[in-house]
């Protein structure tokens, strides 16, 4: 009987599909984020292939990039709709920009000098491994901090979408110029090309949702992210910086009464618009369930373990995480004062560290870089992010809990209703009273 065809491929997915979902309920429960459970997985699947000798081949790494720009495209938009733009929410997200900005570019400069003494003889080289270990993984993140407080939890998925867009477009920026020795020209290139993404992104997001609040039509919300898709795609073959049409589309859509406003409020429908928000919102969240499962599982699949046994390695991937954590822990300090716990380790690499990594050209790839510093930053940030999520669970009040204390706060709202009753019925008796005797005063003085 043959052991690998298209029943068994299909019976695999499904498998990874069912108990991803299970991991989820998992890291609900135990704070432990179920990427590492699903690079686990794929690890066990890499030995199953091994075993039973079927080759992957490089055609896991072609679905792994695949399944890495879905996957981000589908996290950023995701995130994009949970963002409320508002004069209340501005210090929150200047602050968040900044930490993330400011950490992204301390800990990318400092990495690229630790792995330039130890193992890459050119800075610039070295900057460019250390940018992928210096972006926060909004993939692992925000799935992670449902529990958190509101303020920590709204800082945290900014930071970490602040985080994805700034690494990714500081990472392309400098492979475009890495043989570019004017500064102005760098300079420049960079902020035209963001200034000009910026312009063509408001445009398209105006454009997408006066388009398609008019498609009448029930197959609608997976055409638009094709053709999302389709314009971050044709955005990186023309060198822009294609996530911003996918962040700003997604900040137009879910705060559509912030951008149509005056004249452009009459060409919106609220209603219509609001049920495309409502669809895309759970197939967004349905789809990054979906791709980000699969690319973490293939990753684990073609991880190489050998790579871990190397102490040298092990030792550059803690330093790594010191440098990481050291530097976000002063900037958290500057910018949210005292009380930075446990935010301060929330701070995992994942997916887009890995995907920029892979996207590492061939002409600027080293071979002395171990990958092995790669897979150590991601499971040791992840680890941390972990304990720092279980031992902060005691100040989180369970759903439960606060369900609970919002029902007993309308039970006694309900009880006290009939005395409010009972005082507003004297109340009312007393007037009568009065009126009453008032006409009676005024019908003797009329017959007198």
């Amino acid at each position: 009987m043959e052991i690998f065809n298209s029943y068994t491929a299909v019976i695999t997915f499904s498998l990874i599909v069912i108990i991803s979902y299970f991991f989820n309920i998992i890291s609900e429960k135990t704070n432990i984020p179920s990427v590492l459970l699903l690079i686990v997985t794929g690890i066990f699947i890499k030995l199953g292939l091994d075993y039973f000798g079927i080759a992957t081949g490089g055609i896991l790494f072609n679905a792994l990039e695949i399944l890495g720009i879905v996957g981000l495209i589908m996290i950023v938009l995701e995130a994009s709709l949970d963002l409320e733009l508002s004069r209340k929410k501005w210090p929150l997200i200047w602050k968040s920009f900044m930490v993330a900005l400011l950490g992204l570019l301390a800990c990318s400069f400092a990495i690229a000098f630790l792995l330039y003494f130890a193992m890459i003889n050119n800075y610039t080289t070295a900057l460019i491994y250390a940018i992928p270990l210096s972006v926060m993984s909004s993939a692992i993140v925000i799935p992670s901090v449902g529990e958190l407080v509101d303020e920590k939890k709204e800082f945290m998925v900014y930071e970490s979408t602040f985080s994805d867009i700034l690494g990714i477009m500081y990472f392309y920026f400098l492979i475009g110029n890495v043989d570019n020795d004017n500064v102005h020209s760098v300079v420049w290139d960079v902020f035209s090309n963001i200034f000009i993404t910026i312009v063509l992104s408001v445009v398209i997001s105006y454009a997408l949702v006066f388009i398609f609040q008019k498609v009448k039509t029930h197959v609608k919300l997976f055409l638009l992210i094709a053709v999302l898709l389709l314009l971050y795609s044709i955005g990186k073959m023309f060198h822009l910086s294609s996530l911003l049409i996918i962040l700003i589309f997604g900040l137009v859509l879910n705060n559509h009464k912030v951008f149509f406003r005056g004249k452009l409020k009459k060409l919106i429908q609220i209603p219509s618009v609001n049920s495309i928000l409502n669809n895309f919102h759970l197939v967004t969240i349905e789809s990054a369930f979906v791709v980000r499962t699969f690319f973490f599982v293939i990753f684990g699949i073609t991880l190489d373990l050998t790579t871990l046994l190397d102490w040298s390695v092990l030792f550059i991937s803690l330093l790594v995480v010191v440098l990481l954590f050291g530097i976000r822990a002063i900037f958290l300090w500057l910018f949210q004062g005292k009380k930075i716990t446990p935010e301060v380790l929330i701070a995992p690499r994942g997916l887009v560290t890995i995907l920029l990594f892979f996207a590492i050209p061939s002409e600027l790839q080293v071979d002395t870089f171990n990958a092995g510093i790669l897979l150590y930053t991601v499971l040791i940030s992840s680890m941390l992010m972990a304990m720092a999520l279980m031992a902060s669970g005691k100040h989180i009040e369970p759903v439960e809990a606060v369900q609970m204390a919002y029902w007993n706060e309308i039970d006694k709202e309900i009880e006290s209703i009939p005395e409010l009753e009972k005082n507003k019925s004297k109340e009312d008796k007393e007037i009568e009273e009065k009126e009453k005797q008032a006409r009676e005063n005024g019908q003797e003085h009329i017959n007198n």
